[in-house]
Order: C-alpha cells, then sequence, then structure tokens
C-alpha cells in the first residue's frame, strides 16, 4: 500500500537507475547464507551457485523512504541518535549525524545511556538509528524499556526483535553500510528542502565509506618519500654543476 501511495503521490520517491547502479555496485544486495523467518518477505531468491539470499532493493528503497519521512517528522535533529559498534559503520554514523544534525555513538555503547539518568552520557533520544540489530543489541534492548522507536539496517539474518523500521541490507561491507547512510541522509535532505528533490546532492558517497587508518597512512608514506627523492636529485644536480664550473676555472 505504501508503494502504490508513493508512486500515486509523489512520483520522484520511486528509486531511479543511477541509484539503483550504486547499490548494485556495493553489493547491497547481498545477504547471508542464513535467513531468519520475519526476513523472508525482503528477500528476493536464493543464489543457487553459493547459497548467499539476494534481498529485493525495490523494498529496501521503500524502508529508506519510509525512515526519511519518520527522521523528518523529528522536530529537533539532536533527537535523533544513530548508532554504530561495528567498525566498517562508524565514519558513516559520524557522517550521518554531521549532515543531518543527528547525535552520533560510535564505537562501544555504554550500558545505561538511555535507562541510567545518573550517567554523564545519558541521553533521552526520540528516534534510535542502528547499523546493526546483532553487534547492537544493548542499545535495542534499552529502547524497548523506554519506549524509543528504532530503525535498523538488518540483513538477512538479521533479528527482528524490538526494531519498528527495518531496512533489508548487506550490513556487514564497508561500501554497502556507507551508501545506504549516504541514501538515508540524502533523502532527509531533500524532505526538508536542503537539497532540490530533482537535483544531485554534492557530497560523494566516498566520504561515508570505512578507511583503514593503514590505507590511510600509505599515500602520505608515498607523498613523503617522493619528495625526498626530488630533493635528491636536485642536491645532485647541483654537485654536478659545480664540478663544471670548477673544470672550466681551471
Amino acid at each position: 500500500l505504501f508503494t502504490v501511495v508513493c508512486k500515486m503521490t509523489n512520483p520522484a520517491l520511486a528509486l531511479k537507475d543511477e541509484d539503483m547502479l550504486k547499490l548494485l555496485a556495493s553489493h547491497a544486495y547481498l545477504g547471508t547464507k542464513n535467513l531468519d523467518f520475519q526476513m523472508h518477505k525482503y528477500i528476493y531468491k536464493r543464489r543457487p551457485t553459493d547459497g548467499l539470499y539476494i534481498i529485493n532493493l525495490q523494498k529496501t528503497w521503500e524502508k529508506i523512504v519510509l525512515a526519511a519521512r519518520v527522521i523528518v517528522a523529528i522536530e529537533n535533529p539532536q533527537d535523533v541518535c544513530v548508532i554504530s559498534a561495528r567498525p566498517y559503520g562508524q565514519r558513516a554514523v559520524l557522517k550521518f549525524a554531521q549532515y543531518t544534525g543527528a547525535q552520533a555513538l560510535a564505537g562501544r555503547f555504554t550500558p545505561g545511556t538511555f535507562t541510567n539518568q545518573i550517567q554523564d552520557k545519558y541521553i533521552e533520544p526520540r528516534l534510535l538509528i542502528l547499523t546493526d540489530p546483532r553487534t547492537d543489541a544493548q542499545p535495542i534492548n534499552e529502547s524497548s524499556y523506554v519506549n524509543i522507536p528504532t530503525i535498523a539496517f538488518c540483513d538477512s539474518d538479521s533479528p527482528l526483535k524490538h526494531v519498528d523500521i527495518a531496512i533489508p541490507t548487506n550490513n556487514k561491507g564497508r561500501h554497502a553500510i556507507g551508501l545506504m547512510y549516504w541514501l538515508l541522509a540524502r533523502e532527509v535532505l531533500r524532505l526538508r528542502g536542503t537539497i532540490g528533490q530533482h537535483s544531485a546532492w554534492d557530497v560523494m558517497p566516498d566520504l561515508f565509506f570505512h578507511r583503514d587508518p593503514e590505507e590511510a597512512e600509505k599515500p602520505e608514506e608515498e607523498e613523503g618519500s617522493d619528495g625526498e627523492e626530488e630533493e635528491g636529485s636536485d642536491g645532485e644536480e647541483e654537485e654536478g654543476s659545480d664540478g663544471e664550473e670548477e673544470e672550466d676555472s681551471m
């Protein structure tokens, strides 16, 4: 029913070809070899070669639009809390919070953040966005105690207990996680009117992808070694020219 309403009222909310290509390139459609019974309705089929379940990307897009509408309905962006204990989602969580104004909790979740009022880090969000219901089980349990609605990116084997809006996707790949947060942030900004409905967002999805610290240091080391080689070659050329001048004077 929600799909029919979206197509009839606003065709701009339909999945575009360029977004579909991004989803395919990031392998967001790849599930796992296991399937939770509540995730069965989001599965297209099972791949016979390796036994992986294929996620229906049309339903993924519908849930992204639905989640964006829920996020926009929260008046204060600070009341939205984005959580990721998984390392591949921590950079995406911080970038999502930067562009949408939400709170980000990257890394280990401190127990009692939503329930223990004595804690210094105690917060009372109105909406939670989780990267993985399995690794972020503690915030899901605490949200059930204080009645906080939850949006979660769910793989084919993810448990949906206490999850209100499940966005089916591959939540184990760094490119898939980064792209999903990028798409969700873009739809939120479009519904808020920050960017045009048909205009492209000038922020690249690459900024949401996890970067290994060792890989980030390699380009810097290469630049440093190139600079040293250039300085060494310049010094040799100067010494050679000085030697030629001395021979000429002799």
